[in-house]
């Protein structure tokens, strides 16, 4: 079995997310919600604390995928709910996004992707998805 034939399990890749990652996609995203750097502003809304970016998520899914396909550039698609908020303290050591996933099929299309994709206890995409260019 090669490592994206049917059944193959990928990762579990690590990504550790501290608040000056949630600067930086920020900067880079044009996307400076306070929900994303103020507790004062994430509690007055609900939230437990500061959250990271939803996208900023996904991209996490996405280089997971890059580096199982074998470099950039293979996602063909990638899709998911955003069930879960990824939590930020305000600390040096941030919280760790944990990427796997298992190859459902290879098809004409491309290599279809299972991904499970959580922080701590709680799956943080719902029914992630996602397709690879073929070797």
């Amino acid at each position: 079995m090669t490592a994206l034939d049917p059944g193959a399990t990928l990762g579990p890749s690590r990504y550790p997310v501290r608040r000056s990652d949630l600067v930086r996609y920020a900067g880079a995203s044009g996307d400076f919600n306070p929900i994303h750097w103020s507790d004062r502003v994430a509690r007055s809304v609900g939230l437990p604390g500061v959250i990271a970016h939803g996208m900023f998520t996904m991209a996490l899914a996405a280089r997971a995928l890059d580096t199982w396909a074998g470099g950039p550039g293979r996602v063909r698609e990638l899709g998911c709910k955003f069930t879960k908020p990824v939590v930020v303290p305000d600390d040096e050591d941030g919280v760790t996004v944990l990427v796997a996933g298992t190859v459902k099929d290879v098809t004409e299309d491309g290599v279809q992707v299972a991904l499970e994709v959580t922080c701590g206890d709680d799956k943080v995409l719902g029914q992630p998805k996602a397709v690879l260019a073929r070797g």
